[in-house]
């Protein structure tokens, strides 16, 4: 353990002279800088963040002139220098530290503002390669920020543009300086930053894709307060950047049950990017409905069709911009959320007209990562169940005499994207790329079936000429004689159990055309 030099208390305000600046993110930080020069507080900078300043009219004395060094390896050294952090960290009133900064002629550094090259984004683009990501991984910025961080007893951390408006404040009331709090409250954010950026370059290069790290080390800044959790009496929050998933246009908060469900939502149109106007409507994470068709609104109406009843007080999805024909379809029932990558004017002002109808845009759909489960005191963790490839007919192999026809084809790529998203053991019927009938959640597969037959007789749709779809395999042949019985006419599986001949060959008896996927879609 390394001793305190000296025991002199920590002071509780210190003055800001001279501060250092250097920053990715420049939001709002011309304003900041023009108003700390206003309180005559000297400004030092380098590269793109001198160029950015000066270009807003302010005096910016270069780093460069500070170290006597000029910046190198295009610009990948430039504030990593005794003259720097020697002023960042040198103790204010201790006999040995101002002799050795007035030896080296070392001004001191009272505030350091940095924010850090976006890694996290950069290695989240398409096409991102180890290159890029190790071009954006940021030596200097972290080197400052943990600096004056570990000196918060005399200098200020600042990490983030969201504590600009807060330090000009507090500068400006109490004769630019600040107080202990406030130096040890930026040096707590500065340090949850820097650690958080070495977790997301720490996972980076720990985990090929696919993989799982050796350990499950997540950090999540608490961004969202709920009123409750899944029950009224259980406290919730959420942790991460939301608006990177949706952004809400119009409508109450988002509770807790209201993320889960938009989760499903996005989880499974996403499945549909590619396809013409698609809709679904889910409720408790599950699907009612789910179409395809030349309109969003001609979607929608099929979708609904399949069970007129659950979608009261439902989600609603689509893959393409909301318009007004579509917005008013949807409002004929209560709903509450609804969810597209956009709103035409007319339909978001439409749908404004209900205060309390979440409306929501949503954001790009998770590429990779993981996805975690709390359970029995420690973490599940798995690669993510990502949308299916454009085009499933390659992988698809058709395992009974009969061929499915082109028609028969497409209807199989849509169930069984649909099935996926359905909780196991999950049935679903459809024809003409529209559900008919599903069946999600039960302890038996027959169960699952008779549930989606059901719904469909009472919902008036026949299920003659159908497809069933199974999210994993029928252990019995009875499963698949009970689907024939019902009108479905093709079948689509994961294939892969002990008793696949006899399924097989009961499908053959019913000249029913059967694929296998050679994957499974359990959720649980």
């Amino acid at each position: 353990m390394i001793e305190a030099r000296s025991n002199i208390p920590f002071p509780d305000h210190v003055p800001v002279r001279r501060t250092l600046l250097s920053t990715y993110d420049k939001t709002g930080l011309a304003r900041f800088a023009a108003a700390l020069q206003a309180l005559d507080i000297e400004l030092i900078s380098s590269g793109g963040t001198a160029r950015h300043l000066r270009a807003a009219g302010l005096r910016v004395q270069e780093v460069s002139t500070v170290t006597g060094f000029p910046e190198i390896l295009g610009g990948r050294v430039k504030t990593l220098h005794p003259r720097v952090h020697g002023g960042i960290l040198y103790r204010r009133g201790d006999p040995k530290d101002e002799a050795e900064l007035m030896a080296e002629n070392i001004g001191p550094v009272d505030m350091v503002v940095v924010n850090l090259y976006p890694f996290a984004q950069a290695v989240a683009q398409p096409g991102s390669t180890d290159a890029i990501a190790a071009e954006n991984i940021d030596i200097g910025g972290p080197a400052m920020a943990r600096a004056a961080a570990k000196n918060f007893a005399y200098v200020a951390a600042v990490s983030r543009p969201s504590a600009y408006d807060a330090v000009l404040s507090e500068l400006q009331k109490n004769g630019g300086t600040l107080s202990l709090a406030t130096r040890r409250s930026l040096a707590q954010a500065t340090f949850e930053q820097t650690a958080s950026y070495d977790r997301a370059v720490s996972r980076y290069l720990a985990r090929a894709p696919g993989t799982l790290p050796a350990a499950y080390d997540w950090h999540l800044p608490r961004s969202h307060a709920l009123r409750y959790g899944e029950n009224p009496h259980q406290a919730a929050a959420f942790y991460g950047d939301l608006g990177a998933a949706v952004q809400q246009l119009h409508g109450k908060a988002l509770s807790y049950n209201n993320l889960i469900d938009t989760d499903a939502a996005l989880s499974l149109i996403a499945e549909f990017a590619h396809a013409p106007p698609a809709v679904a409507i889910l409720k408790h994470t599950n699907p009612c409905g789910v179409a395809i068709a030349d309109s969003l609104e001609s979607a929608y109406a099929r979708a609904f069709a399949t069970d007129t009843m659950s979608p009261f007080g439902g989600i609603v999805v689509m893959n393409r911009c909301c318009t007004l024909a579509a917005a008013s379809a949807i409002n004929e029932v209560f709903t509450e959320i609804i969810i597209a990558p956009g709103f035409e004017e007319d339909a978001l002002h439409f749908l404004k007209k209900k205060r309390n109808r979440r409306l929501l845009k949503a954001g790009a759909p998770a590429k990779d990562g993981l996805e975690a489960r709390h359970t029995l005191g420690g973490v599940l963790c798995q690669t993510r169940d990502l949308p299916l490839e454009q085009a499933l007919a390659p992988q698809l192999q058709c395992v009974t005499k009969r061929q499915p026809t082109s028609s028969e084809l497409q209807d199989i790529d849509f169930a069984w994207r649909v099935a996926k998203h359905v909780k196991s053991n999950a049935i679903v019927y459809a024809r003409g790329q529209r559900t008919l009938g599903i069946g999600a959640g039960q302890m038996s597969r027959i169960d699952a079936s008779e549930i989606a037959v059901m719904k469909a007789h009472k919902s008036g749709l026949d299920l003659q000429g159908s497809v069933v779809a199974s999210d994993a395999f029928f252990p019995f042949a009875d499963g698949l004689q009970a689907a024939a019985d019902a009108g479905a006419r093709a079948a689509v599986q994961p294939g892969g159990s002990v008793r696949d001949e006899a399924v097989i060959s009961a499908a053959n008896a019913r000249n029913m055309t059967m694929v296998f996927t050679g994957k499974r879609h359990f959720r649980h």
